[in-house]
């Protein structure tokens, strides 16, 4: 007689966050989860109690990816906080346009599909470290909403194409971020 599938919990949320973003978080089920895994929908009941809890997993799953993808971003650039920062949101939006279901679903007004504040803010800290060694401090916490409100709102618009007046979007956004930026500094 055969043994069941193996499966784990990050596999599960693997393969949602990818059933997510090929069809969408409405079109996803436990039922068709366990299907995509091999395995009946009880089984996954030992790793998430229901769907939103699921979500919660999967969302959380997508903010650590954006914050890594931003952390080797910061890595990769000069060590002046302007170009570091630069950098970083650049690969905001580019994670944004990679995996715009995943990023809107990270985003959703539900706050039943939020992650745990707490985890959320440890890894916020290390980019508001970041924007400290620019505009000092005291202000980098507002710094940083500003200039997490203006990357977002600005990848949200590229999205949901409501930017269609023609132009170079690229160089738009780079000249936005840079002008937020020297704007802290008058």
């Amino acid at each position: 007689m055969p043994y069941p599938t193996q499966i784990d919990r990050d596999q599960i949320i693997q393969q949602a966050a990818d059933m997510i973003a090929a069809d969408g978080v409405d079109n996803l089920s436990l039922h068709k989860l366990a299907a995509a895994l091999g395995v009946k929908a009880p089984s996954l009941y030992r790793y998430v109690n229901n769907k939103t809890e699921l979500i919660q997993a999967v969302n959380l799953a997508t903010l650590a990816r954006m914050f890594m993808v931003m952390d080797e971003a910061a890595a990769d650039s000069s060590g002046l906080p302007d170009a570091k920062l630069l950098s970083i949101f650049s690969a905001y939006r580019a994670f944004a346009h990679a995996n715009p279901r995943l990023y809107l679903l990270a985003y959703h007004e539900n706050d039943a599909y939020r992650s745990d504040e707490d985890v959320l803010v440890q890894m916020v800290l290390p980019l508001q470290a970041i924007m400290a060694e620019w505009v000092g401090e005291a202000r980098s916490l507002t710094a940083l909403r500003g200039a997490l409100a203006l990357v977002h709102g600005f990848a949200l618009l590229e999205i949901n194409n409501q930017l269609r007046r023609g132009g170079d979007l690229d160089a738009a956004f780079l000249a936005v971020v840079q002008a937020y930026l020297r704007g802290w500094l008058a």
